[in-house]
């Protein structure tokens, strides 16, 4: 037997319809409903934390959670950067022209 473990029960996970220590009868349903249902809680969750299916010891496969940074930080833009989201910067990481004048010492370009 094969078992999908939540890591930690947030309050989204607690209200849903997913329940935790799922049994299988194969690794290979296991692997697939553990991903399917991380996919779907970053879809479906309030988005302050992010999931992650992995492989852990034995017969388990154990979905991690996280803070997603993102949505705690109210950073829309997933780049971390002193300048922070209320900057006007026309900048973008697919730019092909450097910058080296930023203040954040990373060179992306912020003032």
């Amino acid at each position: 037997m094969y078992t999908v473990q939540m890591e930690k029960e947030c309050e989204c996970f607690k209200k849903s319809e997913y329940e935790n220590n799922v049994t299988f009868q194969t690794q290979q349903e296991a692997y697939k409903y553990a991903n399917i249902v991380a996919e779907l809680m970053n879809e479906e969750f309030c988005g302050k934390h992010t999931f992650d299916a992995q492989l852990a010891e034995g017969d388990m496969f154990v979905i991690r959670v996280a803070l997603n940074a993102t949505a705690v930080s109210g950073c829309s833009t997933g780049v971390s950067c002193d300048a922070g989201c209320e900057s006007t910067d026309d900048w973008s990481l697919e730019s092909t022209e450097k910058s080296n004048g930023g203040s954040c010492g990373s060179g992306c370009g912020c003032a």
